[in-house]
């Protein structure tokens, strides 16, 4: 013969009980923060006759991308190539189809830290033979401590606002039963999407014989976001 296990009432009473009433509350906070970091998207191209000849114009304009990124040191974080092709460009010629030129492209992703710079390098990799450069993208580290200070406001305001549910009643708070994290994200996400205002995309087909002057960037402050919910008791109410 087995004992039932002894009840519990109160793993029962999810909304508490008129002795234990509980308050449920939402806290939230959003932050307007400068960024940490700016990203630029750059693309590289070659044109040849000959497959052999796009990939060495390609090779030479990929390297004289790397090298002038490297070459301003510490403010550049981040330094990725991404996809790599070589295209053959058909056209009919007959009944055939023959290889009429090789299209060449390559993509490189470059992360910094230091907006004065960024103006300066994105100015003077525009200013390259068939070099495209998009962004730039504004964000914040994941670990930058706006995220925290977002979730510790979020907590404070739903403390707040359980206080004054109860105080309302005649009551105070007793305890903090839950609390449920539901996410504090930066609205400006990491991924290259830009956001309006934030975009500028310049392209040349040579470079020019004076260099031009530096692009002034505006960095485009991020929002930061947090939420929570929060369960308190509290003592009886004074109805």
């Amino acid at each position: 013969m087995t004992q039932d296990a002894p009840h519990n009432p109160a793993a029962h009473q999810s909304y508490g009980t008129p002795e234990v009433p509980r308050v449920a509350v939402r806290g939230e906070a959003r932050l307007e923060v400068d960024p940490e970091i700016a990203r630029i998207g750059i693309t590289v191209t070659a044109r040849g006759t000959d497959r052999r000849s796009a990939l060495d114009d390609l090779t030479r304009r990929n390297n004289a991308v790397l090298d002038l990124v490297k070459s301003y040191g510490e403010p550049v974080e981040k330094l990725e190539t991404g996809a790599f092709s070589i295209t053959p460009e058909l056209t009919r010629h007959g009944r055939a189809e023959r290889v009429r030129a090789y299209h060449g492209t390559v993509h490189i992703t470059a992360e910094l830290n230091d907006f004065t710079t960024l103006g300066e390098l994105t100015t003077r990799l525009a200013d390259l033979e068939l070099t495209r450069v998009d962004g730039p993208w504004w964000a914040l580290r994941p670990t930058s401590p706006a995220h925290g200070e977002a979730r510790r406001q979020a907590v404070l305001e739903a403390v707040q606002r359980a206080r004054e549910y109860a105080r309302a009643l005649g009551a105070e708070l007793a305890a903090l039963v839950e609390l449920a994290d539901l996410g504090a994200e930066n609205a400006a996400p990491l991924a290259m999407a830009a956001p309006a205002g934030a975009y500028r995309s310049m392209s040349f087909a040579g470079a020019e014989e004076d260099s031009a002057p530096p692009l002034d960037l505006e960095p485009q402050r991020q929002t930061v976001y947090a939420q929570v919910n929060a369960r308190f008791t509290m003592t009886p109410p004074r109805l």
